[in-house]
């Protein structure tokens, strides 16, 4: 495991230290549409400095990860990496790692999966899940800001190059590049990953936050989450005007979707929502949610979000969709077109 100072951080270092030996021009990357900005851009620069083909996965009919799409576009010899998220921070699906693992592999390729939305949220097993490297963050999970990590094997780690240099990271540093050993001589993996003062307060407090997870435990916390999640589906599929994304709980696709919900209301901003939302005390996010080509691809400038996790209840399902309900009226009431 690598210490990085996020999530951002871990997929560029996939995508430096790996990527930049093991990509070469004409190579594939495949990429799914769903992807957050830390995981589509850095394969995007890679692509550009080696002259690679970006492919993107695009969504299935009912909005969640297209299984066949993706196979049809494997190219055993050509395809060198595939990179997508474990769960979507917009449409919530939770995508198939382990076929998706084993399709990548059989063509020769390595995984990178983006586990910030899943680690924080059910039991993540990397032996069973059969990814390459996996990154999170700890924002995410409890923890505090500015502190993440990268999982990798490590004989995939071990062929990498740092992403930062500098202090702590090597056994030798001589100005004699002739003389042995090498001028610059690495310690061993993980910690040639961490050059400079690690955030020791950040890493503990993410320690901190792991133990506190898994004293709930991580099967209790899924199938809680999963339960309110499909309440929250349920309750705001009932109201007039709202269109939600993502598949819905009751499909194969939707089960055991993350607990959140992506919305929109047709002739209201979804940032005007937000702040209205905001002053009946009723937080949720709103915009794009760094996942630009997803709106796109949904036909959409943006949305709203509402998110749940361990501390909320039920209560807090009713009281958002109690304050959505005030706030729609009166936008109906000064003539805005709410559907």
């Amino acid at each position: 495991v690598v210490f990085t100072r996020g999530a951002t951080e871990a997929l560029n270092l996939v995508a430096r230290g790996w990527g930049d030996l093991h990509v070469s021009e004409g190579d594939e990357i495949i990429l799914s549409v769903m992807e957050h900005h830390s995981n589509l851009v850095p394969w995007q620069n890679l692509a550009e400095r080696k002259g690679a083909i970006l492919r993107f996965v695009p969504l299935s009919n009912d909005q969640a990860f297209d299984l066949e799409a993706f196979k049809s576009m494997l190219n055993p010899g050509k395809t060198k990496i595939v990179a997508v998220n474990h769960v979507s921070n917009v449409l919530g699906c939770v995508n198939p790692v382990n076929e998706i693992a084993r399709l990548t592999h059989e063509a020769g390729a390595v995984l990178s999966l983006d586990a910030c939305q899943s680690v924080p949220h059910m039991p993540v097993d990397v032996r069973e899940l059969g990814a390459d490297f996996i990154s999170a963050s700890g924002h995410k999970m409890l923890g505090p800001t500015g502190i993440g990590f990268l999982w990798g094997r490590k004989e995939l780690l071990e062929t990498m190059e740092p992403l930062n240099t500098g202090a702590q990271i090597f056994t030798e540093v001589s100005l004699d590049p002739s003389a042995p050993p090498p001028s610059t001589a690495f310690l061993p993996v993980p910690w040639r990953f961490e050059a400079g003062g690690v955030p020791y307060p950040e890493a503990v407090a993410l320690g901190e936050a792991c133990r506190y997870l898994q004293s709930l435990d991580m099967g209790r916390v899924h199938s809680y989450e999963v339960e309110l999640g499909r309440y929250l589906w349920e309750s705001l599929s009932e109201m007039e005007g709202v269109r939600l994304y993502g598949p819905s709980p009751d499909s194969a696709a939707g089960e055991g979707r993350g607990a959140l919900v992506a919305f929109n209301i047709p002739g209201v901003h979804a940032n005007d929502l937000a702040f209205f939302l905001d002053q009946e005390g009723v937080a949720i996010r709103s915009g794009h949610h760094c996942t630009q080509p997803l709106h796109r691809s949904l036909g959409i400038a943006g949305s709203a979000r509402a998110s749940l996790y361990v501390y909320n209840t039920r209560k807090d399902v009713d009281r958002f969709c109690k304050k959505l309900q005030k706030t729609l009226k009166m936008f109906r009431d000064m003539g805005f077109l709410v559907e």
